[in-house]
């Protein structure tokens, strides 16, 4: 799966970072950070997982892929605020990847910009300078600068 990123170059649909800042859809004076920080729900499983996305890079959770290509936090004097840009596809047997969400996704407002899928839910939790990333025993990447957070059992 995480080979498909060659393939999938940026979606070209995506509101650049500048006409968002111009609808307010990032607060001014954010700070861009290399790697989003989401936290994810298997509905079947009900396992929860905790994920860190560096930008461009694919990630996968099930059958999903997840591509970050930008992230802004506010500043400390702002209201807590991190938004994000992400492409989510989906992988099938036989098929091509199909697109799920394209868009910016916040993390105080995770009900306003949502992925709806029947088994899987991402959100952002937080935007991290953090580097590098490393993964843990289930492939999910986890950023090195705190421990790692493990799935919730069910």
């Amino acid at each position: 799966m995480g080979s498909a990123i060659a393939a999938r170059p940026s979606c070209g649909r995506w509101l650049g970072v500048g006409a968002a800042l111009a609808l307010g859809l990032i607060p001014a004076g954010a700070a861009a950070a290399p790697v989003v920080v989401l936290q994810g729900l298997d509905k079947v499983t009900a396992r929860v997982s905790t994920m860190a996305a560096p930008l461009d890079t694919e990630i996968d959770f099930g059958t999903l892929g997840i591509v970050a290509r930008a992230c802004h936090k506010a500043p400390p004097e702002e209201p807590p605020e991190s938004t994000a840009f992400l492409e989510i596809f989906e992988y099938a047997p036989d098929h091509p990847p199909r697109d799920l969400f394209i868009g910016w996704m916040f993390a105080s407002s995770p009900g306003l910009s949502a992925l709806e899928h029947p088994v899987y839910d991402v959100w952002v939790l937080d935007c991290r300078d953090d580097q590098p990333v490393e993964a843990t025993e289930d492939g999910a990447p986890v950023p090195t600068a705190e421990p790692a957070i493990e799935p919730a059992q069910p």
